[in-house]
């Protein structure tokens, strides 16, 4: 009867502990259409980014166009290559693809920028994506009062991603509580919204309403944003200019960041080169999280 008071005690004493104990993790979300999807091949990749990252924890929801159920559900995963475009998840398992996105070099850089910290990392993007439902197509609307068919858009898919991920407060399974603290938010997107020209006009409001509601979703009205200016591939399928209003959404960007204390733009994007009319090569999307992570951590 001893042995059993003492080994009853032991086990409430360690449960006691494990409530007491917490983690804080430094939390990023990973926003916008295709160009943060990712289109670089794994195969392109070099030999630091090929393998897993300990200590870095994604959690990447399911994309699914506007009106469709699903979006969002996915589980935290130890970062590894396969988060590009392609990727699917299920609330158990991860369906990797053979592309990646910013994800892998910004994870490395922002570990080198505040070594010692934790990263979680939150996704949710989808290729083709406008913010304006003017510009709506079957990819889908970030317009949260935009209703559809069924009332589900886009900024509702990221609603549903960032409430599964919260709702796992034991990310690495250590037994030990997480406590995610929002550090950042990185969003490309723009494309979609650079035609027709009445929607160009209007992305700077557009952005700064959706940012504004991203911010408030993870609690924190000042929550640094870094915006990834978006560019042209000047393809000749389209006479040389694949973005008609193109230039409106990259003054608004500027706009945005401007008037807001707490953003940056990564402008690093127009030097670019492109693998097809939309999309940057491999080497362009580990240079844009190198380039999200520096933007980040510059903000004061």
């Amino acid at each position: 009867m001893k042995r059993l008071k003492i080994t009853l005690g032991l086990l409430a004493y360690s449960t006691v502990l494990f409530a007491q104990k917490k983690n804080e993790i430094d939390l990023y979300y990973l926003g916008g259409q295709s160009n943060m999807d990712g289109y670089g091949y794994i195969k392109d990749l070099p030999d630091s980014l090929k393998n897993v990252q300990d200590g870095v924890y994604i959690f990447h929801g399911n994309t699914v166009a506007d009106d469709e159920i699903g979006g969002g559900v996915g589980s935290w995963q130890v970062l590894k290559p396969g988060h590009g475009v392609g990727f699917g998840a299920t609330t158990k398992k991860n369906n990797y693809s053979d592309r990646f996105g910013v994800e892998l070099s910004f994870a490395k850089r922002i570990q080198e920028l505040r070594p010692g910290r934790s990263i979680a990392i939150i996704k949710y993007s989808r290729g083709g994506t406008a913010i304006d439902s003017a510009a709506i197509n079957h990819f889908g609307c970030w317009d949260p009062d935009y209703n559809g068919k069924t009332g589900i858009n886009q900024y509702d898919q990221f609603l549903a991603t960032v409430k599964n991920a919260m709702a796992d407060g034991d990310i690495d399974d250590d037994r030990v509580q997480d406590v995610l603290i929002p550090r950042g938010i990185l969003w490309m997107q723009g494309e979609s919204d650079a035609n027709p020209e009445a929607v160009a006009l209007r992305y700077e409001e557009n952005l700064k309403r959706l940012m504004d509601l991203v911010r408030a979703t993870f609690w924190t009205d000042d929550l640094p944003v870094v915006i990834g200016k978006i560019s042209d591939s000047h393809h000749e399928r389209y006479d040389g200019l694949v973005w008609k209003y193109g230039d409106y959404v990259r003054q608004a960007q500027e706009n945005y960041v401007k008037k807001d204390g707490r953003a940056a733009i990564v402008r690093q994007t127009e030097t670019y080169q492109y693998s097809d009319p939309w999309h940057y090569q491999s080497d362009n999307y580990v240079q844009l999280g190198i380039a999200f992570a520096e933007a980040l951590d510059g903000i004061e």
